[in-house]
């Protein structure tokens, strides 16, 4: 069985990201950049299904400048066979990005396909429901934990009111959770093993995809800088500024 993880190049979660000078988009310069967390639980996904012999080929791709090989070695090294790029300097929205990642499906035809729930930086959650629906695969979203019995996979979903187990028939999309895994360190032997793994780069001419402009960023602006909390003298006060200040009781 295949397994296609999607992966995408983000500011590290460790980072504090700030917004250029013209307030146009984030200012990346000189800034660590890693795998999105929750594509990295995706990778570590698969790589345990192919540990358990349940998988027999990992194959990362993803969309994005050529400094995005750098994510896609890393993925190798934590454990996926080989990898593909999908060179592009633009910035996707999620549906272009669903676009070019059914195109690569066609010509890969993986049984299962594992995305990170979201992204850290567009945090939109649209890329793997969208997919399912240009690829005509059922899809289980939100995965906590993941068994594949035969031609089926069990999931089981986190959703507002606790958790939820469905069945979907392979082949399949799963989205997956902060909870399916702890994801792994890639070892120094690995890394460099990956160096030789084979990495296919292509563009967006390759694959056939014709992809329209569906949104325009107007103005990025950071959030508002949080006021200092104010110590109170008694539970009567605080009482009394949750009532009348805060409007919460």
């Amino acid at each position: 069985m295949k397994v296609l993880v999607p992966v995408k190049r983000v500011v590290d979660a460790n980072v504090k990201v700030r917004v250029n000078a013209d307030n146009t988009d984030v200012d990346t310069a000189n800034l660590k950049m890693a795998i999105n967390p929750f594509c990295e639980i995706a990778v570590e996904e698969a790589v345990r299904l192919k540990e358990a012999g349940v998988a027999s080929e990992v194959v990362v791709v993803t969309v994005g400048p050529k400094a995005a090989q750098e994510q896609l070695r890393t993925a190798m090294a934590l454990g996926a066979d080989r990898g593909i790029h999908i060179e592009t300097d633009e910035a996707l929205v999620p549906l272009s990005i669903a676009k070019l990642l059914n195109a690569v499906q066609q010509k890969e035809q993986a049984q299962l396909i594992i995305l990170g729930k979201q992204t850290i930086d567009g945090d939109n959650n649209q890329t793997g429901q969208m997919l399912a629906a240009l690829a005509n695969m059922p899809q289980a979203t939100f995965a906590s934990e993941v068994k594949i019995e035969g031609d089926t996979l069990a999931v089981t979903r986190e959703v507002d009111g606790g958790l939820q187990s469905i069945t979907v028939s392979l082949p399949a999309i799963v989205t997956a959770d902060l909870r399916l895994n702890e994801p792994r360190y890639a070892k120094l032997p690995n890394i460099m093993k990956a160096k030789r793994k084979p990495l296919e780069t292509v563009s967006i001419d390759d694959l056939g995809v014709s992809l329209k402009q569906h949104q325009t960023i107007l103005k990025v602006t950071p959030p508002a800088e949080r006021k200092g909390g104010v110590m109170v003298a008694s539970v009567a006060e605080l009482a009394d500024k949750l009532k009348n200040e805060a409007k919460v009781i």
